[in-house]
């Protein structure tokens, strides 16, 4: 090659380097920046967004801690529903070491996933996908604009296994997105209700604390959520995998739109729970207050059993109300007028069910 040629390639590379330069101070969709940050840039900005939460756990299989990410600058956090969440003290800290108490709105049962909120201003924040770029049938093969495709680098941050407690940053991973399939995964005994599409990832993201943390692409923009510690059904390995960024986001204003029927986490002290066993239903023994509210098994002859209940079915409305616990079932029965009807709205193997169970029994009450 001569040297005129090499000269131009040599200006050329120049020209495009500036350029890329030029558009990395650029900032794009959800907080991200264009084409030219390094990855030590990307990391950084991603983290700004990223929080530690700690709550309820400290026993062995329950840990006390895992990740949020900031989705408004007035402190709305999305994070995986978790027993971490089952405390009455959920203390949030920043990446610059900041320390909010945070307060559950709701949950989203399906997807498990739920929304705290801190009183902070100005916060660092990345935007969800608004309503008009979520595709309303994802059966219908429209792919949404944060969706990203198989062999995508990214980068997973979180708090994986509570290393960082104060000003120091969380985790990065680097990894690619395998693939995006339905999730078919269980934690026990029990199928996890959400049968949508997942992000699998080729790192580590199933240890302690990863849960709820954020999954950008190498541009820093928001793509998914970590998922919690599930085992695949079919081979029983834990998965790695996240919640892609639309369906957070549709998890996101679900919550917000219910309001407090979404809200789980405050019973009416006044009101005495109501004994489901009375229906023919065994819930799943709680563990802590917010343990998900799944079907043990179902009395035979009963009117549960009528109408149509299974074991292993997820309970996700009471006459049309929200519920994310069996505390919350309990106290939503017990708000029945004896004689009312009842009905159960349950998630099972990732589609809706509606079950008529006919009117309240009148012995509904513990004594």
């Amino acid at each position: 090659m001569n040297a005129g040629l090499m000269r131009g390639m040599t200006v050329v590379r120049g020209w495009m380097i500036v350029v890329v330069a030029l558009l990395g101070g650029a900032e794009g969709w959800g907080g991200a920046k264009a084409w030219g940050a390094s990855p030590e840039e990307t990391i950084a900005g991603a983290a700004r967004r990223v929080v530690k939460l700690y709550g309820a756990g400290g026993v062995r299989g329950l840990e006390a801690y895992q990740t949020g990410i900031l989705v408004s600058p007035g402190g709305h956090i999305v994070t995986v529903l978790s027993t971490v969440l089952d405390s009455d003290s959920i203390d949030c800290v920043l990446d610059d070491g900041r320390r909010y108490p945070a307060t559950l709105l709701g949950a989203d049962p399906r997807r498990e996933l739920a929304v705290l909120s801190i009183a902070g201003e100005d916060l660092p924040c990345y935007e969800l996908p608004p309503p008009d770029q979520l595709p309303t049938d994802p059966a219908e093969g429209v792919v949404p604009v944060a969706r990203v495709a198989p062999g995508s680098r990214v980068f997973a941050l979180s708090n994986l296994f509570g290393v960082a407690v104060g000003d120091e940053r969380v985790s990065a991973q680097h990894g690619v997105v395998s693939a995006v399939v339905p999730l078919e995964a269980r934690r026990g005994a029990h199928e996890a209700p959400y049968r949508g599409d997942v992000y699998i990832l080729d790192c580590t993201t199933s240890n302690p604390g990863s849960a709820g943390g954020a999954l950008v692409d190498w541009r820093g923009r928001l793509v998914g959520m970590l998922g919690k510690e599930l085992r695949a059904t079919a081979t029983g390995v834990w998965l790695n995998y996240a919640l892609p960024i639309d369906e957070v986001a549709r998890g996101y204003r679900g919550v917000l739109g219910t309001g407090p029927d979404a809200e789980a986490a405050s019973p009416d002290p006044d009101t005495l729970p109501y004994d489901v066993t009375l229906l023919g239903v065994v819930l799943v023994s709680d563990l802590l207050d917010k343990t998900p509210p799944f079907v043990e098994s179902i009395r035979d002859g009963s009117v549960a059993a009528g109408a149509g209940l299974r074991p292993d079915d997820l309970l996700v409305a009471v006459n049309g109300r929200s519920v994310a616990s069996r505390s919350a079932v309990q106290q939503r029965l017990a708000a029945l007028a004896d004689g009312d009807p009842v009905r159960l709205t349950v998630i099972r193997d990732g589609g809706i069910v509606e079950c008529d169970l006919g009117p309240k029994p009148l012995a509904g009450r513990r004594p």
